[in-house]
């Protein structure tokens, strides 16, 4: 019997990240672990974004935001920015920002981040696909090890949204 698609999917190697927005005095941030770069030349991201999060809102406004990369011992800061509601309580109350070019938000403790420019975006499933340029960056911690989206097991609950199985012959109709 095949494994069901939550093993499967979770297998894949990815990051987790911190992605900040501002606009008009407003700040926002989420937990993200689709963020890939997808371009060397020019450099651009491609970083899945869930419409009904509050900080989409500042990101279409502002056309720009950070990807800020969580160092391994961060497990907290991902959860806080993962399973906190922006709408309910202010994210950043007591995580170290500074203000990068632009007025981004960048996260002190972060491994490092990347400042991005919106290029485009299109729906894909129930996110949206933002492709950006990657204007400007720091390595924070040299020696920090990024934390790793398998490392947070089921910590944002996901498992319940995947399928029980992937449609047979690769139909999803």
């Amino acid at each position: 019997m095949p494994a069901p698609p939550v093993e499967l999917i979770r297998r894949l190697t990815t990051g987790v990240y911190v992605v900040t927005a501002s606009h008009e005095g407003t700040r926002g941030g989420f937990t993200a672990a689709w963020v890939m770069q997808v371009s060397f030349t020019p450099v651009l991201l491609a970083v899945s974004v869930n419409p009904h999060n509050a900080t989409w809102a500042l990101i279409e406004a502002s056309r720009r935001f950070a990807v800020n990369v969580l160092d391994s011992s961060q497990m907290e800061v991902a959860r806080l920015f993962g399973l906190t509601s922006g709408r309910e309580r202010d994210k950043f109350s007591g995580v170290r920002t500074n203000t990068g070019p632009e007025g981004l938000v960048v996260l002190a403790d972060a491994v490092s981040w990347l400042g991005c420019h919106v290029d485009r975006h299109f729906p894909a499933g129930d996110h949206i696909i933002v492709v950006a340029h990657v204007v400007a960056g720091d390595l924070l911690k040299p020696d920090g090890t990024p934390l790793r989206y398998s490392e947070t097991g089921n910590m944002d609950g996901s498992a319940r949204l995947f399928p029980a199985s992937f449609p047979a012959g690769g139909d999803d109709s």
